[in-house]
């Protein structure tokens, strides 16, 4: 008669079902802590972005318009730098001798 295959000096296999269940219970409990840990601090993260995305914004439109304020008071200054030498250049010509009407001729 042919032989079987395998060992049959196999140890017996005491199933301990109550530490298994015990070992995967504790395994479950600290899953579900570190589940709540971090979606606590996903939370507090999801909190921090919302405020900073609002201070951005914030800080974004205070930055046009002070960019719009700088522009106009650029031109104002502009615009008074070229008065400021029309009234020289006027100074000069009249001091020179050259009458009113000559200069208004001069401009046109």
């Amino acid at each position: 008669m042919p032989r079987t295959k395998g060992s049959k000096n196999k140890p017996k296999v005491t199933n301990n079902f109550a530490s298994q269940i015990a070992e995967k219970k504790g395994f479950i409990a600290s899953l579900t802590f570190e589940i709540t840990s971090i979606t606590a601090n996903i939370d507090t993260l999801k909190a921090d972005l919302k405020e900073k995305k609002t201070a951005l914004k914030k800080a974004e439109k205070e930055v046009a318009s002070l960019e719009a304020k700088k522009v106009k008071a650029d031109a104002k200054a502009a615009e008074s730098a070229k008065k400021a030498e029309a009234e020289d250049v006027l100074k000069k010509l009249l001091a020179s001798g050259v009458s009113a009407d000559e200069i208004l001729e001069k401009l046109k």
